[in-house]
């Protein structure tokens, strides 16, 4: 049996962040990039559009959150900032709908970083398992079928009507697992999405990856006092969880 620190016994249940703390969202939408160029024949920096993909995530988001946009789920938010960037980048005419309609559901394939199926398992021995994601709940799916991620429930900000870092997107997950907020443990490797969990009561856990966002980036790795517990990966986590050793990547 797990020996939890005294400080967290009261601890059910770990809610995840997914894009960036649970797969590598980055490196997976240029190997995609990639191939999809070599098919096309198209000279494409994918880093770069990556990168600025993922910077559109949360203009998009705020769209909704402002009442710009109705409730819109991320697979659509998406496929409009693909949209915009295919005629940024000048590659628009050399793709058919199929083609955009595949890339879109990158976010669908992405891939775990290395300690996290073995990490999760780890985890999962003591606590029940969530996402809490803005991915919305088919995107989550897919994703964990395809990666092997052992979630036991797949909770998303779709359910609640709410993108994080709303204080609705939270409660969502206290009303569903019916468990209080002291008993409930956000992981995250951004300090706003641990933040925002914290002010709803949870306790919070910041897991590092530096690599997030490629390897010449500065990524930001301060600790905020509010956050419980810091770790390195999943494995450190459980290993300041008081679970028992598990095959490591």
């Amino acid at each position: 049996m797990p020996h939890p620190p005294s400080d967290l016994a009261e601890v059910r249940a770990l809610a995840f962040d997914v894009f960036g703390t649970v797969v590598d969202w980055r490196s997976s939408v240029i190997r995609e990039g990639e191939a999809l160029g070599a098919a096309r024949g198209l000279a494409v920096d994918w880093a770069a559009f990556a990168d600025a993909w993922r910077a559109g995530y949360a203009p998009a988001m705020n769209r909704v959150r402002h009442g710009e946009l109705p409730w819109t789920r991320l697979d659509d938010l998406h496929r409009m900032t693909l949209d915009n960037l295919l005629e940024r980048f000048g590659i628009a005419e050399a793709l058919d709908e199929a083609d955009r309609a595949h890339f879109n559901r990158v976010w669908h394939r992405l891939d775990p970083w290395p300690d996290s199926v073995n990490g999760l398992t780890r985890l999962r021995r003591g606590y029940i398992l969530t996402t809490l994601s803005n991915g919305n709940v088919s995107l989550l799916v897919n994703m964990a079928k395809r990666a092997g991620l052992p979630w036991d429930c797949v909770l998303s900000a779709e359910l609640a009507g709410h993108y994080k870092r709303d204080p609705e997107a939270y409660r969502m997950v206290t009303r569903l697992l019916d468990l209080p907020p002291k008993r409930i443990m956000m992981v995250a490797a951004h300090q706003d999405d641990l933040q925002a969990a914290h002010r709803e009561g949870f306790r919070t856990a910041f897991v590092k990856r530096p690599l997030e966002h490629g390897p010449d980036a500065t990524p930001d790795l301060s600790v905020d006092p509010c956050f419980d517990r810091v770790a390195e990966d999943f494995h450190d986590l459980a290993d300041q969880l008081g679970l028992p050793e598990g095959p490591r990547p």
